[in-house]
């Protein structure tokens, strides 16, 4: 499979890195300044680029019929654009929050704890995620999407990052040096907590992750997530 890496920092070279290691080809390593030269070759673009790159990396592959998975955050508001604009083009698009196969399990337990939690209003929900300095966006793109996990699935409507009102859940965003990512859910209640928490060793999980996505992606046509790719609807 040739693949054009859109960013080429510290996660693209890891997934450069896991990519030959699978017999995969790079066929563009494209940093914030560089052209798309190289992009015509690939079997499919891995985007994990910055928030102001994205949807110019994005768009351009479905221009030209590349399959993308991206991974970039902080560029959602334009999101159904990019939707809309795969859709038009007939085009492959994955992205993910967070592609580490074990952060997509926690997503499901997340929901499921949830539902459980949704009937016990003595228990209040919060969260906290950790991550490297370098870490542009704040709360993290997985964070949201942990939100959005209980919000789905009970009273809750809203996070904030501020002190919260009844019916948003808030979550405290730390930035500290050589965290890859640690993302905690509490649910605390006057006699306890229940907590769950995935931490992230190093880059190497959501690398492969990605790969693992854009082998999935490649002769499939349509708007996917990382459920599709494990097998978890």
């Amino acid at each position: 499979m040739k693949i054009a890496l859109l960013g080429y920092g510290k996660m693209g070279k890891v997934i450069e890195r896991i990519a030959l290691e699978r017999g995969h080809e790079i066929v563009l390593k494209k940093g914030s300044n560089d052209s798309f030269d190289g992009l015509e070759k690939a079997d499919v673009a891995i985007d994990f680029s910055v928030p102001s790159s994205a949807v110019t990396n994005i768009s351009t592959c479905f221009e030209m019929g590349i399959p993308v998975v991206s991974g970039t955050t902080g560029w959602l508001e334009d999101y159904n654009k990019m939707v809309a604009l795969c859709e038009a083009k007939n085009g492959s698009f994955i992205y993910g929050s967070n592609f580490s196969l074990g952060v997509n399990v926690f997503f499901e337990l997340n929901a499921y704890l949830a539902k459980m939690m949704a009937n016990l209003k003595q228990y209040n929900v919060s969260m906290e995620e950790i991550h490297h300095t370098q870490k542009l966006d704040a709360p993290s793109g997985t964070a949201i999407s942990l939100a959005e996990g209980i919000i789905n699935n009970t009273e809750y409507n809203s996070w904030t990052m501020e002190t919260p009102k009844a019916e948003e859940i808030q979550i405290t965003a730390k930035r500290i040096e050589n965290i890859p990512g640690t993302h905690s859910i509490f649910y605390d209640s006057e006699v306890d907590q229940i907590e769950i928490k995935h931490t992230a060793h190093s880059r190497e999980g959501f690398a492969l992750g990605s790969v693992v996505a854009a082998e999935w992606l490649v002769g499939k046509k349509g708007i996917f997530t990382m459920k599709d790719v494990l097998g978890l609807k």
